[in-house]
C-alpha cells in the first residue's frame, strides 16, 4: 500500500468538493443580490432558490470527511499463528470486534508452525509474528526483527499428565509433547527436567506444531504428558488428566506480543502504528468486558463456563500494564539460549525493542 498515494487522493477529493462548494455559494450570493439573469432583476423565487443552493452546498461540505474516509484503502496485514491459543485473545478480539477495521486495517491470520514464522516475516509472507521468545531467538541468530509489544512478564505453561504420573521420575522412558523444538514449552520442559535432575535423553519428546495439537496428542493417548496453557489445561483435567506442575516460574522466557521486521517499520510505518494502536484497543476491551470475553472463550475453545472464567482470569492476571518487554525476562532468556549457541556477553536484547509506537 502507498500512503503517499492515499494522501494525494484525499487532496484531490477535497479540492473537488470545494470546487463544487465555492461556485454554489457564489451562485446563491448572486441570486440574493438580484444578479445573474440581469442586473437588478431578481426572480420572484430567488430567496427559496438561494436557500436550496446554500443547503446543498452545506450538505456537500459536511460530507467531505466521509468522502475522504471512504477514499482510504485499508492497510492489509498478515499475522502468523501456530494454532488456537488463549494467549492470542487480543488478536481474536481485534479482528472480531472491529478494532483493526477502526484503524483502517484489513487483517488476515495465517496458521504456520512457530519455527518458520521469523523467516516468513523477513520474506514478506507475513507482516507480524506473535511469539516474543521466537522473535528474540531469531534476532540473535541474525534476522533483522523488532519487538513491538510484549503482553506479559510471566507465562502460564503447565505440565499436564496422565493420572498415573505421580512423581517426575515416572516420566522416564515415556514421551511428552511440546509445540516445537526451541519453543517456550520446550524450554520450560527442559527447565523441569533440570530441576529434578532427569536427563533429557531419558524422556522422549514429539513436536506437535501448536498448543491445540499438543492437547490432542495427550487426549488421544499418544503421549504421557504435555505442556499446555488455559483453557486446554482445565479441559484436560475435566477429561481425567491432571495438572502435574506449573512451569512458568522455572525459567525467564518472554511470552506473547507483536514482532515485525526492520523493513516493515521502515517501509510501512503508518501501518505498524495503526496495528499497535488496534491491539492496545483490544487489550483495553478485554480488561473492560469480562462477561463478553468469557463468552468468546466458551465459543472459540469449546469449553464450559467455569473453564472459560478461569482462562479469562489467568489472561488478565498475565497482562502487563504497558506492553513493554521486561529486561530481566529478556536477559534471562538469553542465558537459556547461550546454553545451545554462542552469544556475545555484551549482547543487549533491549536493543531489539521499539517502544516509539507504544501509547504513553
Amino acid at each position: 500500500m502507498n500512503p503517499g498515494g492515499d494522501q494525494k487522493k484525499k487532496s484531490q477529493l477535497l479540492y473537488l468538493a470545494l470546487g463544487f462548494f465555492i461556485p454554489l455559494t457564489r451562485a446563491s450570493t448572486l441570486s440574493l443580490d438580484g444578479r445573474g439573469k440581469g442586473e437588478g432583476e431578481a426572480p420572484p423565487t430567488s430567496f427559496s432558490h438561494s436557500f436550496l443552493i446554500v443547503a446543498l452546498a452545506l450538505n456537500l461540505l459536511l460530507s467531505i470527511p466521509a468522502i475522504i474516509s471512504a477514499a482510504e484503502t485499508p492497510y492489509k496485514i498478515r499475522i502468523g499463528f501456530p494454532s488456537l491459543a488463549f494467549s492470542y485473545m487480543p488478536y481474536y478480539v481485534a479482528q472480531e470486534k472491529g478494532f483493526f477495521k477502526k484503524h483502517g486495517l484489513e487483517s488476515e491470520y495465517i496458521q504456520m508452525r512457530t519455527p518458520i514464522q521469523a523467516q516468513a516475516v523477513i520474506n514478506g509472507n507475513i507482516n507480524y509474528l506473535t511469539s516474543v521468545s521466537n522473535g528474540i531467538s531469531a534476532a540473535v541468530a541474525g534476522l533483522p526483527l523488532v519487538i513491538l509489544i510484549s503482553f506479559s512478564d510471566t507465562s502460564p505453561w503447565v505440565l499436564v499428565t496422565h493420572k498415573d504420573i505421580n512423581k517426575p521420575q515416572d516420566l522416564i522412558g515415556k514421551t511428552i509433547a511440546v509445540s516445537g523444538i526451541r519453543t517456550s514449552p520446550y524450554y520450560f520442559f527442559q527447565a523441569f527436567l533440570k530441576k529434578f535432575e532427569i536427563s533429557e535423553k531419558d524422556v522422549g519428546a514429539i513436536s506437535t506444531g501448536g498448543t491445540a495439537d499438543s492437547f490432542l496428542a495427550l487426549t488421544t493417548n499418544r503421549v504421557a504428558g504435555t505442556v499446555l496453557t488455559p483453557p486446554f489445561d482445565d479441559k484436560a483435567v475435566s477429561m481425567g488428566y491432571k495438572k502435574f506442575m506449573q512451569l512458568g516460574d522455572l525459567a525467564d522466557i518472554p511470552y506473547v506480543g507483536l514482532v515485525t521486521s526492520q523493513a516493515e517499520i521502515k517501509n510501512n510505518r503508518e501501518s505498524v502504528r495503526r496495528t499497535v494502536a488496534a491491539v492496545f484497543d483490544s487489550l483495553g476491551w478485554l480488561r473492560a468486558n469480562r462477561a463478553e470475553s468469557t463468552k468468546m472463550i466458551v465459543e472459540k475453545f469449546k469449553v464450559n463456563q467455569n473453564e472459560a472464567e478461569n482462562t479469562y482470569a489467568t489472561l488478565i492476571r498475565l497482562l502487563n500494564k504497558d506492553g513493554r518487554l521486561n529486561p530481566k525476562v529478556a536477559r534471562g532468556y538469553l542465558d537459556i539460549l547461550r546454553q545451545e549457541r554462542p552469544i556475545p556477553a555484551d549482547f543487549d536484547p533491549m536493543k531489539l525493542v521499539e517502544t516509539s509506537f507504544l501509547p504513553g
